[in-house]
């Protein structure tokens, strides 16, 4: 016969096939807790590699950005100075173009000076503008486009007046001399700086060439030379 255990279900004691397949329950609860806890601390530490990258990111962002504006700043350092060297040499050129060579033009007319003449004003300008003395005959009506002077003095004769006009012909880029007046101021007055008293005074208008011709004046000498108009 079969044996019968008549003990009640609850105070058996189990058979190990059962006690397996109720231990392998709880083992399979465990295994599910953790791999729960385990994604949860990779995504943890995914999300915090992830921020600390993006926080190095934007540190690297603003030192980039930092050095490109102290680039910028330095490059806008440089084109300031090369804007104001510009200026100055555009200054510098315009202060040259407007300048009239006044050494070299009274270097040449103390060459050419009739003897016991003597000038009581000069005055020139680059774009012909001349704010000449008062004289009595009217300015020429054509205004002038190049360099123009304008010489007032004082000469013992009315010959000296046209021999200086000959040598002034030759000067350095003189293309015109013009004769504004010629007289004598007071016979028998005595010459002086502010009069010309018994002497003739004078008044002469000189046009130069807008551009500085091939040919040199000639070379310095004690006397006037043929080429100016004199004897030697």
């Amino acid at each position: 016969m079969r044996p019968v255990n008549l003990l009640p279900y609850e105070q058996r004691r189990r058979a190990p096939r059962e006690a397996a397949a109720g231990g392998g329950k709880g083992a399979h609860g465990v295994l599910a807790v953790l791999t729960v806890l385990l994604a949860l601390v990779a995504g943890y530490v995914l999300t915090s590699n992830q921020v600390t990258d993006n926080q190095n990111q934007t540190v690297a962002a603003k030192a980039e950005a930092d050095r490109l504006e102290a680039k910028a700043a330095l490059a806008a350092d440089y084109v300031d100075f090369a804007a104001i060297a510009e200026q100055r040499v555009a200054s510098v050129v315009g202060v040259a173009q407007a300048r009239f060579d006044w050494e070299r033009f009274m270097r040449e007319l103390s060459r050419i000076m009739p003897e016991g003449s003597w000038l009581q004003s000069s005055d020139a300008s680059v774009t012909g503008a001349l704010g000449t003395a008062e004289t009595t005959a009217p300015a020429p009506a054509a205004a002038a486009v190049g360099p123009s002077a304008t010489l007032v003095g004082c000469t013992p004769h009315q010959s000296d007046v046209a021999a200086l006009m000959v040598r002034l012909r030759q000067l350095h880029r003189v293309n015109d001399v013009e004769l504004v007046e010629s007289a004598q101021e007071q016979a028998g007055q005595l010459a002086t700086f502010e009069s010309c008293g018994r002497l003739y005074s004078f008044e002469l208008t000189l046009s130069f060439d807008a551009t500085q011709p091939a040919s040199e004046a000639p070379p310095g000498a004690s006397r006037v030379p043929a080429s100016l108009g004199g004897g030697s």
